[in-house]
């Protein structure tokens, strides 16, 4: 166990540490749930007021062009590209993660005739799932099926049948980690396309989508990318799929000439296809905003604080006799993780509730999991000092077991 003076001289060695500046955080606001809604930037909060005050306000509609509303998508897309080592014409920035994975998945099986397996994990994230099962029971008259496998089986299952390998970077509840080039090339040697869902790893970790030759991502804004809830998604499309793509979602703003208002579709050319309707404005704008917090950002210093923060929360719950009944769910080894931790225990609802009334706002996960989110841009060690000095008082004391934390909320 360190102490807090300890953590605090970690702290002042960050060269990260005055990132954390740039949101709007109390000093001794304890916040390990960026995994789940990133902190507010201040950027964000001021870009929504231009857009509201001053564009929206004053200039109304004629802000479409004169503060290039038209073009938000785009600009916007431009600031992730390089967080995910993507040309910026290859991202648009639109939609949400689950309309997005729809459009993605159509394209990829239209590309592959003949293959009628979507192969994905087991226990991957819900809303992924559920998307290849909708498609695949819309598309059932064509015999197409989504086979879902242990995580062991993966590469063992791709076959020439496979036409999409889809898959989630970073696991939702463990934080175990996949090797995505290495299964991007077993994919591709099988003949089979990747869709690869980045919601827990873009703005947390290095990703080469272009060196990796991925065939198609998409990403969640209001993560790691703290674009504010419910901020728009983002779509990665490698270039070389462009042509021969058919966007099955053909909302005007993908018309190639939108204000013709032609009776028939035309899909404009590249990345832009993937838009559909109007943008949302507003949420946008606190995106882009947002995105400015990584202005100059080098991803690996984020990854090696990522790294050091949860070596760190790993041996201070560990160390303590009070915390043996917690249990460690995510992957021991750093290079099989992301940037979360899980924790095990048969009343961690309770115990994250009870977190929350001492200022420690972590998450649950179903059936027994506490979900500590590590986010290097704003996250301090000292931090984690205090999390676990709070988990101890949670524990020892077992201020869990009150009544009002038996009753679990609508979001948990």
């Amino acid at each position: 166990m360190i102490s807090l003076a300890e953590a605090q001289q970690l702290d002042a060695r960050d060269p990260l540490a005055a990132r954390r500046d740039k949101f709007a955080l109390k000093p001794e606001q304890i916040y390990l749930d960026g995994n789940s809604l990133g902190a507010m930037p201040h950027a964000a909060q001021q870009q929504v007021a231009a857009v509201t005050q001053l564009q929206w306000g004053e200039d109304l509609v004629t802000s479409w062009n004169k503060h290039a509303w038209i073009d938000l998508p785009f600009i916007t897309a431009k600031k992730i590209a390089p967080l995910i080592g993507a040309h910026r014409d290859q991202v648009v920035v639109c939609d949400s993660v689950s309309v997005n994975l729809f459009k993605l998945l159509a394209c990829a099986l239209s590309l592959r005739p003949g293959r009628l397996r979507i192969l994905t994990q087991q226990n991957n994230f819900p809303t992924d799932l559920y998307i290849a099962d909708g498609l695949s029971d819309l598309l059932k008259h064509a015999s197409y099926r989504v086979e879902k496998v242990p995580v062991n089986r993966l590469a063992d299952a791709l076959d020439n049948d496979v036409a999409v390998l889809l898959l989630t970077h970073v696991d939702f509840r463990s934080g175990h980690m996949h090797d995505m080039q290495r299964l991007t090339q077993a994919a591709h040697a099988a003949g089979a396309l990747t869709v690869w869902d980045l919601a827990h790893s873009a703005g947390a970790l290095p990703i080469a989508l272009d060196d990796w030759e991925v065939d198609f991502a998409v990403g969640c804004g209001y993560k790691y990318l703290n674009g504010g809830p419910g901020a728009p998604a983002f779509v990665y499309a490698a270039a070389r799929h462009h042509n021969a793509l058919s966007q099955p979602l053909q909302g005007w703003m993908g018309h190639a000439a939108p204000f013709d208002f032609a009776p028939d579709y035309r899909p404009r050319k590249g990345i832009a296809q993937f838009l559909s309707g109007t943008p949302p404005i507003i949420s946008m704008a606190a995106l882009d905003g947002a995105l400015s917090a990584f202005d100059g950002i080098d991803m690996t210093e984020v990854r090696i604080k990522s790294i050091a923060l949860a070596e760190l929360l790993i041996s201070q719950v560990e160390s303590p006799p009070t915390l043996k009944t917690l249990k460690l769910a995510s992957p021991r080894s750093a290079e099989a993780r992301g940037s979360h931790l899980c924790f095990q225990h048969e009343q961690a609802y309770e115990i994250v509730q009870a977190l929350i009334d001492l200022d420690v706002v972590t998450d649950f996960r179903a059936p027994d999991l506490i979900r500590i989110g590590l986010t290097p841009l704003y996250t301090r060690f000292e931090d984690i000092w205090h999390c676990v000095d709070r988990l101890q008082k949670v524990m020892v004391n077992k201020l869990y077991a009150a009544p009002q934390y038996a009753s679990r909320k609508s979001v948990t």
